[in-house]
C-alpha cells in the first residue's frame, strides 16, 4: 500500500514514521525544501522521544521518503493524509488555507482512486470542503476520477507520540462510503492486534470527536485550577482534594494535577476553535468559554504570588526558572505558560535565568533578550533571589539541593506544578509558595 502525507510537522512526521513501521511505503510531502533536506539527513523539526529512531530506521529500510513534489509522490497512491496546521485566528477560528489547499493540488494531480484523509485537527464540516476542492480541481482538468474524503483525527499527546500512534487506546475514522472503510481498515489493522477498537462514524461525528475530547481534558484542568484557587483561600490543601477524588472510578486520577495553566499546540487552539464553531451556529459554549477564561488567568497566579512576597517590587530581584516547554518530554513552548510569566517578570524589571533540557533551541526564537539561558539546572539558581519550576521535568525533582542553597541570594521556591513538599521544602531552609496549598 503506497500512502502520502502531505506536511511533516508534528502529526504528519508521526504519522508518517508510523506507517512505515509497520511496512507501509510512505512519501512524507512539505514545501519546505529545507525541512525535507534536514529529514533526508536525519534532522528532525521537532523532539519527540523514540521518533528520531522510528524515521532513520525506516528511511535507511526504504519505506519512508521524503519529497517537496507532491505530483510525483501521490502517482500510484491509495491514501492521501493532510496533516498541515490549522492555525487560529484572532477570531478563535481554525484557519483551514493550508488544508484547502492541499486539497485543490490533490485534485490536480491524483490520477487514480484515492481517498482523501484529514488528519490535521479541523472544525466539522471541513472534509466536505475539502471534497468541493477537490471536485473543482478534477472539473479544471476535465478528469472523472472517483475519490473519498474521510476523517482520521490524532489522539496523540506531545511526549508519547509514537506509543500513541503504535498502541493506540482508539482509531477514529469518518467515512462516507464502504470501499473507503475497507481500505482503511486494512491500514489500521496492524495497530489493533491489542484488541482496542477502530471506531468507524460519519466523518461530521468523527471531527467533532477530536474537538470533544480536547474540551474535556481542558475542563478537567481548568476545574481543578479552580478549585486549586479556593483551597488557598478556605485553607485546604489541593493535593488531598485530589487524591480524594481521583480515587472515585467516575472521575479518575487523570488530568487533575493542579498548575499554572495549559498550552502546547492543541488544547487553547481546539478550545477556542470549538467555541467559535458554535458561535458559528448560535450556540453559546458557556462551559468552555469559563474552562477558557480560567486558564488565561491561572497562567498569572504564580506572578501574582511572586508580587505579593516581594510586596510589588521585583526592579533587579533574579529568578531562576526550571522549564520551558509547556509540559515536559517536548521542546514545544506554543501558548507555554512559561512565555506568560517571563514576560510579566521582564516587564517588572526582573532579571531572568532559565533552563529547559529540550527546549533551548526553541527559547532563543521566542524569548531572546529577556532571558539569561543557561547550561543546567544548578548554574540557573546561582546568584537567584528565587526558583519557579514551571515544567515539571524530572531531572528538576531531586536536584543537589544543598549546592543550590549555597549559591542563591535567598532560599524562595515557587512550586507551579506541586512536584515538592512544602514540609520538605522548609527542612531544607525554603520559603515554599505551591499551587492550592492553604496555610
Amino acid at each position: 500500500m503506497k500512502i502520502v502525507v502531505v506536511g511533516t510537522g508534528y502529526v504528519g512526521l508521526v504519522t508518517g514514521a508510523c506507517l512505515a513501521e509497520v511496512g507501509t511505503d510512505v512519501i512524507c510531502v512539505d514545501v519546505n525544501e529545507e525541512k525535507i533536506n534536514n529529514l533526508k539527513n536525519g534532522i528532525l523539526p521537532i523532539y519527540e522521544p523514540g521518533l528520531d529512531d522510528i524515521v532513520e530506521r525506516n528511511f535507511k529500510k526504504g519505506r519512508l521518503h521524503f519529497s517537496t513534489n507532491l505530483e510525483e509522490a501521490i502517482v500510484g497512491a491509495q491514501i492521501a493524509f493532510i496533516a498541515v496546521g490549522t492555525p487560529p485566528g484572532e477570531d478563535g477560528s481554525a484557519d483551514l488555507k493550508y488544508v484547502l489547499q492541499v486539497a485543490s493540488q490533490v485534485g490536480k494531480y491524483m490520477n487514480g482512486y484515492l481517498i482523501v484523509v484529514t488528519k490535521s485537527t479541523v472544525p466539522v464540516g471541513t472534509a466536505s470542503k475539502v471534497k468541493k476542492c477537490i471536485k473543482e480541481s478534477l472539473k479544471e482538468r476535465s478528469a472523472n476520477i472517483d475519490f473519498d474524503v474521510a476523517s482520521n483525527p490524532e489522539f496523540l499527546k506531545e511526549g508519547a507520540a509514537v506509543d500513541d500512534f503504535l498502541k493506540p487506546d482508539r482509531i477514529v475514522i469518518g467515512i462516507e462510503s464502504e470501499k473507503a472503510k475497507n481500505l482503511l481498515h486494512q491500514l489500521y489493522d496492524p495497530f489493533v492486534l491489542n484488541g482496542h477498537p477502530i471506531l468507524f462514524m460519519d466523518i461530521p461525528s468523527a471531527e467533532m470527536t477530536k474537538y470533544a475530547a480536547n474540551a474535556m481534558l481542558a475542563t478537567k484542568i481548568s476545574f481543578m485550577n479552580d478549585i486549586a484557587n479556593l483551597c488557598e483561600r478556605v485553607g485546604a490543601d489541593v493535593n488531598a482534594v485530589r487524591n480524594g477524588i481521583g480515587s472515585d472510578p467516575r472521575i479518575g486520577n487523570r488530568f487533575i494535577y493542579p498548575g499554572i495553566g495549559y498550552g502546547g499546540s492543541c488544547f487553547p487552539k481546539d478550545v477556542k476553535a470549538l467555541i467559535h464553531t458554535a458561535q458559528n451556529y448560535k450556540y453559546e459554549m458557556r462551559i468552555l468559554q469559563a474552562v477558557d477564561d480560567v486558564n488565561d488567568d491561572q497562567k498569572k497566579v504564580i506572578f501574582e504570588k511572586i508580587k505579593k512576597h516581594y510586596n510589588g517590587d521585583l526592579n533587579n530581584k533574579t529568578f531562576c526558572i526550571w522549564g520551558l516547554s509547556f509540559k515536559p518530554k517536548t521542546d514545544d513552548m506554543r501558548e507555554a505558560p512559561s512565555l506568560v510569566l517571563i514576560d510579566a517578570l521582564h516587564e517588572a524589571g526582573a532579571k531572568i535565568q532559565a533552563y529547559d533540557p529540550v527546549a533551548m533551541a526553541e527559547a532563543k526564537h521566542l524569548i531572546d533578550g529577556k532571558v539569561d539561558l543557561k547550561e543546567d539546572a544548578i548554574s540557573a539558581t546561582e546568584n537567584a533571589d528565587a526558583i519557579i519550576l514551571v515544567t515539571e521535568w524530572p531531572e528538576f525533582r531531586l536536584p543537589d539541593w544543598e549546592v543550590i542553597c549555597k549559591q542563591m541570594k535567598s532560599t524562595v521556591i515557587f512550586d507551579g506544578r506541586n512536584i515538592y513538599h512544602k514540609a520538605d521544602m522548609k527542612k531544607l531552609g525554603f520559603t515554599y509558595y505551591g499551587i492550592g496549598i492553604g496555610k
